[in-house]
């Protein structure tokens, strides 16, 4: 199949904006929980949609007072916070645009990203934030307001708008429509200058109604239960945005959570027990391996390995009776699923909250066995596929029949076309506007309404969408063969010692790899083994760790032909970092500026 159809559920909406559905919901349902906010103690305390209401309007004053007006861009660098959401909305309801800047930028991609979408205003989360911005605040003449949310900003301009009445707020609002724009999102740059997406409000009301309506099932732990998420991914990202407008829309109390490492999110998934959850493959990975090493500690190993077959043969097999091709799990297997569900699937699922049973998935590709474990482990995946110029998800498995190791159909009013050299081309109410201040790239970008994504990919008979690559990371070996590197990393990454893997070989004779090793995994492994803490330079030249990481490069050699495979690898002392230029902020690898960071190790590889 060349091209699969969604058709659209709903009309796209002809008038209004964003903030539009915080004064309805408000006026409609003033009592509902909207939100859950931490207060002075790090305790959740519910927040209503008549008090978010008050909020924005509030807010919104302050910054009309302050002379923020109808278009202006308004940067926000910050972690994921309640208040990001509240000046999110804000902003909106006076028709000003929002520029989201990942809280780890460094001075000059804050210079580019502020000088670029010539931004009038900024808000910030704290001091270090602030300091950043003023070594380049010379450079940027359009930059009046700079406002920290740890200074007390939010209350400055509660206070500095309480003169201006209702209506002067109403006027503004009402002049939103579906074709402005709401915000200009910074590609990360994997390779280049980074570029922003006009991204509109009507692009984000097409993309959260039809996950909304589409999905809304897998929201719940059981039917009729209030609907609630734990925001963790950063608010700087398309998909956390989404996820943001998806849940204001929906009616789906959540909450934030600006840590992603496991000592701060695992409290709080137990503290705000979630329904579901967003991520990235990455959080499900960590989930996975923690539980392992745990069951290795306690000398359980065997039984986990034991259960985590269990859970993905019982998963395989409900897949199949789903596409019709089998007749389900057998009986045998339902007592042994039973036997693990008491003894490792609940335990694994408490650890998220133990309210979840669904899950959404993007950013990056899911391994097919780890969606299976999961789903045979109790909270169903649906990997999804999208881009910054998608407003997220382009691609998504539907609830009914999930296909594990694909992306899933196009959503509800999107088209996936694979064009004649594979690439995957899309169309929708979901596909932005076009690049801020650059012609040239949203030609070579946009045709006749189509996106080119420079992903490449393949669609079965069912229109499931399958990504096997990316136009611009193809490398050609010496020999002529071409060679997607993404299947061959992926694999290398799934053993739990492997942290992050980098295909190289382009103008080669052969391909090789790079990999970086995951430390607390390292520990773990060492202490099992009783063998002495190493140091990095001492782990890097251990045979047994050696013979480890081999295996999984053995591994992904069999997903591909002997022209393709890894020859020779090297593991490396230090891991890929974002705060040296090697890692993009939704940890992408910058393939070139790793290439010539490491051009000696490289060279090494072709010299054995």
């Amino acid at each position: 199949m060349r091209e699969f159809t969604n058709p659209p559920l709903a009309s796209p909406p002809p008038v209004g904006g964003l903030a539009d559905v915080v004064f309805e919901h408000a006026l409609t349902d003033p009592l509902h929980i909207v939100l859950g906010r931490k207060d002075a103690a790090g305790q959740w305390r519910d927040v209503t949609a008549a008090e978010f209401r008050d909020e924005v309007m509030a807010l919104a004053k302050g910054l009309l007072a302050r002379g923020v007006r109808f278009g202006d861009r308004v940067a926000i660098m910050s972690r994921t916070r309640y208040e990001w959401t509240l000046f999110d909305f804000a902003l909106w309801t006076i028709g000003a645009q929002v520029v989201p800047v990942y809280p780890t930028s460094s001075a000059e991609q804050c210079f580019w990203m502020l000088h670029d979408a010539e931004v009038s205003a900024a808000v910030v989360e704290h001091e270090d934030h602030a300091m950043t911005l003023a070594t380049v605040i010379d450079r940027l003449p359009r930059l009046r307001q700079l406002w920290q949310l740890d200074a007390g900003c939010v209350q400055e301009l509660y206070d500095a708008g309480a003169h201006l009445d209702d209506e002067t707020v109403h006027r503004h609002r009402q002049a939103v429509t579906p074709d402005s724009v709401a915000t200009v999102i910074y590609t990360s740059g994997t390779t280049g200058r980074p570029k922003g997406c006009v991204i509109s409000h009507g692009n984000f009301m097409c993309e959260a109604d039809t996950v909304i309506r589409r999905w809304e099932p897998v929201f719940h732990c059981k039917r009729g239960d209030e609907a609630s998420t734990l925001l963790f991914l950063p608010l700087a990202h398309v998909f956390g945005r989404m996820v943001e407008v998806a849940a204001i829309r929906g009616r789906v109390r959540f909450g934030h959570q600006p840590q992603l490492h496991a000592a701060a999110l695992l409290p709080d998934l137990a503290a705000f027990r979630p329904t579901f959850i967003l991520a990235v493959p990455y959080i499900f990975e960590k989930v996975f391996h923690a539980a392992r090493r745990k069951a290795e500690k306690e000398g359980k190993a065997g039984p986990f390995e034991k259960a985590v077959d269990i859970a993905v043969k019982y998963a395989e097999a409900v897949e199949a009776k789903a596409w019709g091709i089998g007749p389900g799990p057998s009986a045998g297997l339902r007592m042994q699923h039973q036997l693990f569900d008491k003894l490792v699937y609940a335990k694994i699922r408490a650890a998220m909250g133990g309210r979840i049973r669904n899950a959404m998935s993007g950013g990056s590709a899911m391994d097919r066995r780890l969606g299976l474990f999961f789903a045979g482990a109790g909270v169903q995946i649906y990997e999804g596929y999208g881009l910054t110029e998608s407003t997220a998800a382009a691609t998504a498995n539907p609830p009914e029949r999930t296909r594990y190791g694909t992306v899933g159909q196009a959503i509800p009013g999107v088209t996936v076309h694979i064009a004649d050299d594979g690439e995957i081309w899309l169309r929708g109410g979901n596909v932005f506007q076009g690049y801020l201040n650059n012609p040239k790239a949203t030609d070579e970008t946009l045709h006749d309404g189509w996106l080119a994504t420079g992903d490449l990919g393949s669609l079965d008979e069912d229109g499931y969408l399958t990504i096997t690559g990316r136009k611009k990371e193809i490398l050609v070996t010496s020999g002529g063969k071409s060679v997607s590197p993404g299947v061959l990393e992926e694999r290398v990454r799934e053993h739990p010692l492997v942290n992050q893997c980098i295909v190289v070989g382009n103008d080669r004779p052969y391909i090789a790899a790079l990999v970086t090793l995951d430390q607390e995994a390292v520990d773990h492994w060492l202490q099992m083994r009783g063998k002495p803490r190493m140091t990095p330079a001492e782990l890097v030249h251990d045979p047994d760790l050696e013979t480890e990481v081999r295996r999984a490069v053995v591994a992904a050699n069999t997903l591909v032909s002997q022209a393709e495979s890894i020859r020779t690898f090297r593991i490396l002392a230090q891991p890929f970092t974002e705060e040296h230029g090697l890692l993009t902020p939704s940890l992408k690898l910058k393939r070139k500026a790793i290439e010539k960071a490491y051009a000696n190790e490289v060279d090494a590889l072709y010299r054995m």
